[in-house]
């Protein structure tokens, strides 16, 4: 989530913004269906904010089913209400973990992926 930033001068509570960003990546297809995202206490350490903060926003988007809480597994990205894209996303998902776990940079993923477009 590097394309998350607080502006502290802002008249929008911090909560907000990151609320707001997080739906924005989601909407973007910056966030998919089943990518893992910070713990709480890891994301306000990354964006100089209390963890109370992003406990708020994770709550609020939580409620509005965009998160969703799986115990120790940590939080994802929620499936949305369309079952074909969220299964496809989380197929997608899993394949750039797997393929990382290769020793795959980002890069070669793309050209792995865009090669198989080619040729499919």
């Amino acid at each position: 989530m590097t394309n998350i930033a607080i502006d502290h001068s802002s008249s929008v509570a911090p909560y907000d913004q990151l609320r707001q960003q997080i739906i924005e990546e989601v909407q973007s297809g910056g966030l998919i269906a089943g990518a893992k995202i910070p713990t709480v206490r890891a994301l306000a350490s990354d964006l100089g904010l209390a963890a109370n903060t992003v406990a708020k926003a994770y709550r609020v988007l939580g409620e509005q089913g965009v998160i969703e809480t799986r115990g120790k597994q940590g939080t994802f990205i929620a499936s949305g209400t369309d079952p074909v894209r969220a299964r496809a996303e989380q197929e997608a998902t899993s394949f750039v973990k797997s393929v990382r776990a290769l020793g795959y940079s980002n890069n070669e993923i793309v050209e792995m992926v865009e090669a198989a477009l080619r040729g499919a």
